[in-house]
């Protein structure tokens, strides 16, 4: 009974409600867009948006400052949208352009970003303490103006990353068959960058800006040792995602934790732990398909229906 009393002190707690709501969004939407991500091979890039989205938190604090609001930070989240998606765009277009390599445009971006948002926090008057929220996460503040924000965010993430699952499949996996079967790739690209931009911002309450890009990815690598289409990672990166995020919350209800570090640790543990079961599983697979089993060689995983497991196909199929 005391377990019980406990978790229902903490749903009815109107701090944890909020909490928990934008928990859940984040742990929704991030995984998505990760999808996505995981399958161009731009892993990284909400780690760049993230440092981008930050000189965005700097701006809205020194706008805020010169209005004489109340609150410095009202605007950090809506400077962080609008930077966010001004530096996807930007490194979408300078990867479409093949200007510059990707990894060079992604060092750019997290360079430029982390180095703006420390000074222009300083022109603000303010600390490098007052970016630590952002950087790492801090659910404790988010307000109803916050989880309303997100709550908007999470259902354009979800509409157009999942309603346009098909056509985004598409250009992810190979622009010139989508761009022969008239696809318009360079916007679908750049939906893919602006979603992107979105998550890491509804994410920066729950997990931090140096951290969303663990909660975007992790969660599509253990789905993808266990899955062999997209439609199913997704759909098991969902899961992943939203167990870790209110779980990983719930667990710093009691304990005096960083919520960011805490989800990604779990996420961290969730992968390693089905990366050690995996060879197992495939093991008893390939026992209960071998007609034969004293006979060498009867029966191979490359000739098994999971053979697509050991050769990515959750990157080639939809």
């Amino acid at each position: 009974m005391t377990l019980l009393s406990e978790l229902a002190g903490m749903l009815s707690d109107p701090f944890m409600q909020r909490s928990l709501a934008a928990a859940v969004i984040v742990g929704l939407t991030a995984p998505v867009m990760g999808t996505y991500l995981v399958q161009r091979r731009l892993s990284l890039l909400g780690d760049g948006i993230g440092h981008v989205a930050l000189t965005g938190v700097a701006v809205g604090w020194l706008v805020g400052s010169a209005m004489g609001l109340v609150q410095n930070d009202a605007l950090a989240v809506p400077g962080a949208v609008v930077a966010a998606i001004i530096g996807a765009i930007a490194i979408e277009l300078v990867r479409e352009r093949g200007r510059t390599s990707g990894d060079v445009a992604l060092a750019l971006l997290f360079y430029s970003g982390i180095a703006g948002g420390v000074l222009i926090i300083g022109f603000a008057g303010g600390t490098n303490a007052n970016l630590m929220s952002y950087l790492f996460g801090s659910i404790s503040t988010v307000t109803m103006t916050d989880l309303y924000l997100t709550i908007g965010l999470g259902v354009i993430i979800l509409a157009v990353g999942v309603g346009l699952s098909a056509v985004l499949f598409a250009v992810s996996h190979d622009e010139d068959f989508a761009r022969a079967s008239g696809l318009p790739v360079r916007a679908l690209n750049i939906a893919i960058a602006v979603i992107a931009a979105l998550t890491v911002t509804v994410s920066m309450r729950v997990v931090g800006l140096l951290l969303v890009s663990a909660l975007m990815i992790i969660p599509v690598a253990v789905a993808q040792l266990v899955t062999t289409s997209f439609r199913r990672t997704m759909g098991v990166a969902v899961g992943v995602g939203v167990t870790v995020c209110v779980v990983g919350l719930s667990i710093t209800y009691w304990q005096p934790q960083s919520p960011g570090a805490t989800i990604v640790i779990l996420a961290v543990l969730i992968y390693a732990l089905v990366a050690a079961l995996r060879p197992l599983v495939l093991r008893r697979r390939r026992a209960a398909l071998d007609p034969h089993p004293d006979m060498l060689d009867d029966v191979s995983l490359d000739a098994s229906p999971h053979a697509s497991l050991h050769k990515g196909a959750t990157t080639c199929s939809e």
